[in-house]
């Protein structure tokens, strides 16, 4: 199988760098073809702007998302972001691997999906109606594909618990599991992560590379995050609220899992 793993951390030397090179390995010895999108070895360009099409005028108004389509449907997308919608239909599995920096994805990979998650490609597409409001939650471009997130942190597990003082770590990674995977339609499976890595020593390192090999393992067999799919009937359309007999009376994050059986 095709794997892309998208990697952003400055130091190839840290545990993340050490992980990468890991993962890599592991994948290719299992038989599959990796590709890795180095970010911070790239000098990836974060910032989405009037840049991004090269065929844009100027002195004129930049609008994203129109901007985007065009600069999409005409193939005056600069050649960076091409690529990269390349590796991503080449693709059957993504992984995100990141350290997570104030309860989110560092900012030059913020800016990888900003830019090449385009409008046409990545959203803005399919059909909008009163019973179908477009190919995203579920499907999508990329539907029939595989996302995971390999995710450093710096605190205790506890910390990210159901009780813990950063609040659950399913919470905090929701707009990017269920906001950035989702949408376009990947089927996204929990993350993988590796916490206190301040404090991993050589032993806790074996340790750390026996975790992230058993579900690298399973990337292509391990059950997906039963997200609900929004054109399935589960939600009002055009409303996208969740219809009020599903979840009577709760709210939250948790209301857009489907509890039934898969």
């Amino acid at each position: 199988m095709n794997i892309l793993l998208v990697y952003a951390h400055p130091e190839p030397r840290s545990l993340n760098g050490a992980l990468r090179d890991f993962s890599v390995r592991h994948l290719e010895q299992a038989g599959h073809a990796v590709q890795v999108s180095d970010l911070y070895a790239m000098r990836w360009k974060a910032a989405l702007d009037a840049d991004d099409d090269t065929a844009h005028g100027a002195g004129e108004r930049f609008r994203a998302a129109e901007d985007s389509l065009r600069a999409f449907e005409r193939g005056t997308q600069r050649s960076d972001i091409g690529h990269e919608q390349e590796k991503l239909l080449w693709a059957d599995a993504v992984i995100l691997q990141f350290p997570l920096w104030w309860f989110s994805m560092p900012a030059i990979l913020k800016g990888w999906v900003d830019r090449v998650y385009a409008c046409g490609f990545a959203y803005g597409v399919g059909e909008h109606s009163d019973t179908h409001w477009g190919d995203r939650y579920g499907e999508g471009t990329l539907a029939g594909k595989r996302a995971m997130l390999v995710v450093t942190a710096g605190g205790w597990e506890p910390h990210y618990g159901p009780r813990g003082i950063n609040g659950p770590i399913g919470d905090i990674l929701f707009p990017i599991q269920h906001g950035i995977l989702f949408y376009p339609g990947f089927e996204v499976l929990p993350p993988h992560v590796a916490y206190r890595t301040g404090r991993i020593d050589e032993a806790g390192f074996a340790r750390a590379c026996d975790a992230l090999g058993q579900r690298l393992d399973g990337l292509f067999t391990d059950r997906p995050i039963p997200f609900r799919r929004q054109n399935a009937g589960d939600y009002r359309v055009p409303q996208l609220d969740l219809r009020e007999d599903l979840a009577p009376g709760a709210s939250g994050f948790g209301i857009h899992l489907d509890p039934r059986p898969a």
